[in-house]
């Protein structure tokens, strides 16, 4: 069963997060969602979300994925955080899929991640560069990069790492069992 990070951070979206971790498991995919600096981690809209872990416990080896919710708050802790950026980076120098979505592809730029043509949450992109910065695509996969705009392309964003991870079959099934537009 494929593996992904979903690190949480003081100040993240919860719909992009929830959305990212319940569509996930319904495909099929082991999910870990790690707090960053404690176990029970405040969302932008205040509600607490109980984490299955903490980021330094995390062991790469086995991931095939992490995946960043956006938020700016917890995005500016993601970007910030030593643990996150290396985990980012590791997973870059392995090969292996990396996602954010919302602000959070500001945090891959950091770690100096993010591939060439990406998106977020419209005016992030300012924070990170305008060249390969694509306002008219829900999701954009470059390389083993995928980034998303935000709260409103969650489950869609959410789909894409199904189909990434799991393969086209899944992604139906799941798509067409959650009603999904995408």
């Amino acid at each position: 069963m494929p593996q992904i990070l979903v690190p949480l951070a003081n100040g993240f979206e919860e719909i992009e997060a929830i959305s990212i971790i319940d569509i996930c498991r319904r495909g099929q995919i082991d999910v870990i969602v790690a707090g960053v600096g404690e176990k029970i981690i405040m969302g932008a809209r205040d509600i607490p979300v109980v984490t299955d872990c903490l980021i330094d416990e995390v062991n790469t080896d086995n991931l095939d994925m992490v995946v960043l919710p956006g938020g700016w708050g917890g995005t500016e802790v993601l970007a910030s955080s030593t643990t996150v950026q290396s985990i980012l980076k590791q997973m870059k120098q392995s090969d292996k899929h990396i996602g954010a979505i919302c602000a959070a592809p500001y945090a891959l730029n950091t770690a100096g991640v993010l591939s060439d043509n990406f998106t977020c949450y419209p005016s992030i992109e300012n924070k990170i560069r305008l060249d390969g910065y694509d306002k008219n695509t829900d999701t954009v996969t470059d390389g083993k990069i995928m980034t998303s705009q935000g709260v409103g392309t969650a489950i869609c964003f959410a789909l894409e790492i199904i189909k990434t991870l799991q393969g086209n079959d899944k992604y139906q099934q799941i798509k067409q069992e959650i009603l999904a537009k995408c």
